[in-house]
C-alpha cells in the first residue's frame, strides 16, 4: 500500500470489517482503489429493470421523523407499502450506500450505519437470501468502511459488505446522452432488488447529492471526465438502473463543505427519514432541507424532464409520521 503498511496488515484490516475480496483480492493488496485504475469485463450488459408497480391507496414518497433512526426507518417503509411490496422471499438485495468518505457517521458525510442495518434488517424480514452493502468509496475503501460504522452495522445485520476491489467491476450499457457503455461495480448488475440509501448533503458541484448523485458510487473508470457534463451523467445513470426502493437518511444534513465534508459544525440534526419510489420527488425534499429551491438544481430539474418523477410531490405539504423509538 502506498503508505508502506505490509500486506498482511491490510488483510487482516479486510478481515476485521468483514469486507469481501474474492479473486481480486490480491490486486486490492496492492492498494488498487483509485476508480480510474479499475478494470472491468469487456461485455457489456444492460441493467435490469427492478422497479415496483405503483400501489393503490400508497404514496410514492412518506417522511417519518424520530430520534431512533430504525424506527423513522421502518415507519416510512410502512407508508410506502412495507419492505413485502419491494423485497420478495429469496432474493438478492443490493442496498447502496453513501460510503464514500474517511470519516465517522456524526460528520455526515455517509450514510448513518444505523439508517443501513435497519434497512438490511427489514431486507431480512421479507425473507431475501442474501442482502449486499456496496458502495466505490473515493477515500481509501478500507479505511472508508471501517470508519463510516458502516460496515460493522451492516454485517451485524446479517449483510454482506463489499467494495472494490472485491466483486470487480463489469461493463453496463447505460444507453445515455452521455453515459453509453460503463463499467459499474458488479453488484450493481447482480441483484435482484436495488435499494437506494442515500444521505442529504450539499455538494459543492451540483449543489444537492441525495437519491440521485448517489447511483455515481457505482461508477468505476475515471468519473472525474463526466464532470463537464455532469448533470446529464447523473441523469443518465438514473434511468438506466432505477432503484426498486430509496429510502433518504436526513437524520444529519450537511449543510456546508460537501461532499466530503469534515466540520461538525457544518452539520445539522434533522432527524428524518423518506422512503419512496420517486426519485426526483425525494431529491426535491431533500434539497429543501438544504434551503435549495429543487427546480434550480440542474440535475433534479433535468430528471423530472426526463420522465423520472416529479419535483412538485417532494415539495408540497407532507403530512409527516412521527416515529416512536
Amino acid at each position: 500500500m502506498s503508505d508502506g503498511r505490509p500486506r498482511r496488515e491490510f488483510l487482516r484490516r479486510l478481515g476485521q470489517a468483514g469486507l469481501v475480496l474474492g479473486a481480486a483480492g490480491a490486486a486490492g493488496a496492492l492498494g488498487l482503489f483509485s476508480p480510474g485504475r479499475w478494470r472491468a469485463a469487456r461485455v457489456a450488459k444492460a441493467p435490469p429493470d427492478r422497479r415496483v408497480p405503483d400501489l393503490a391507496g400508497k404514496p410514492r414518497l412518506a417522511v417519518a421523523r424520530g430520534e431512533a433512526a430504525a424506527a423513522a426507518v421502518r415507519a416510512a417503509v410502512d407508508a410506502v407499502g412495507g419492505i413485502e411490496r419491494f423485497v420478495h422471499p429469496g432474493e438478492t438485495v443490493l442496498v447502496k450506500p453513501n460510503m464514500a468518505w474517511d470519516r465517522t457517521p456524526e460528520q455526515g458525510a455517509n450514510t448513518d450505519p444505523d439508517v443501513v442495518a435497519e434497512v438490511v434488517r427489514l431486507c431480512f424480514e421479507a425473507r431475501a437470501a442474501r442482502v449486499v452493502v456496496a458502495d466505490v468509496p473515493v477515500h481509501d475503501a478500507v479505511r472508508v468502511a471501517e470508519r463510516s460504522g458502516i460496515a460493522r452495522a451492516a454485517r451485524s445485520a446479517g449483510a454482506e459488505v463489499q467494495i472494490p476491489p472485491g466483486a470487480g467491476f463489469v461493463l453496463a450499457s447505460i444507453g445515455g446522452v452521455v453515459l453509453d457503455d460503463w463499467e459499474v461495480f458488479a453488484p450493481a448488475l447482480a441483484a435482484d432488488r436495488l435499494i437506494n440509501v442515500p444521505v442529504v448533503k450539499v455538494h459543492g458541484l451540483t449543489r444537492l447529492t441525495c437519491g440521485l448523485k448517489n447511483g455515481y458510487g457505482l461508477l468505476g473508470g475515471t468519473r472525474a471526465r463526466l464532470h463537464q457534463q455532469i448533470s446529464a451523467s447523473i441523469v443518465d445513470l438514473s434511468v438506466a438502473f432505477r432503484p426498486t426502493l430509496t429510502v433518504v437518511d436526513a437524520t444529519r444534513v450537511m449543510l456546508r463543505g460537501g461532499p466530503t465534508g469534515g466540520r461538525l459544525d457544518d452539520v445539522k440534526r434533522v432527524g428524518a427519514i423518506a422512503a419512496g419510489t420517486d426519485p426526483v420527488a425525494l431529491d426535491a425534499w431533500g434539497a429543501t432541507l438544504l434551503g435549495l429551491d429543487p427546480r434550480e438544481v440542474p440535475h433534479v430539474a433535468l430528471a423530472e424532464t426526463r420522465g423520472l418523477g416529479s419535483i412538485h410531490a417532494g415539495t408540497r405539504p407532507l403530512g409527516e409520521i412521527h416515529a416512536g423509538a
